[in-house]
């Protein structure tokens, strides 16, 4: 699975004056609603309830926030680079400005592990990281994750 299966240009974003978990996530729920015609309000409490089981955020200014949700029918990502990074209770303490967000299908197990691994896979990379870090244009951060060269090595 590359992340050009789950991922689309125009949900691809920078988001800016972001102060907190709770913001960035209903940001992200805004995005699903316009983008794949999701509840908002749905979306941001799938995601408010994955994190109450633990924390997403995977240390170096990196999370992954994900959910399972009856109303999605394949495995969809978000990506977001914040302006300025904000606590997300990581692993390592650290805050976070590198976004990747997934809903799946309830029954998507594999295929919403495999997508995990792949976002994983991608951001533990620290060369990827630097270019997303390096650039506020979504089309720049979009090509980026794509790139499948980049991808296959990370």
């Amino acid at each position: 699975m590359e992340l050009a299966d789950i991922l689309v240009a125009n949900a691809v974003s920078t988001f800016q004056n972001v102060s907190s978990k709770k913001r960035l996530l209903q940001g992200i729920a805004e995005q699903a609603e316009t983008l794949n015609g999701l509840s908002q309000q749905r979306v941001f409490e799938a995601l408010q309830e994955r994190e109450l089981l633990g924390a997403t955020g995977m240390g170096k200014g990196i999370a992954v926030p994900h959910a399972r949700m009856a109303e999605v029918d394949r495995v969809i990502g978000f990506f977001t680079r914040l302006d300025e990074a904000i606590d997300f209770d990581s692993v390592d303490r650290q805050p976070v400005d590198l976004i990747f967000t997934l809903l799946a299908p309830e029954d998507a197990g594999a295929d919403h592990l495999k997508a995990l691994a792949r976002v994983s896979r991608t951001l533990r990379d620290e060369a990827t990281c630097r270019k997303l870090r390096s650039t506020d244009d979504a089309s720049a951060l979009y090509a980026i994750l794509t790139d499948t060269a980049a991808s296959q090595a990370a």
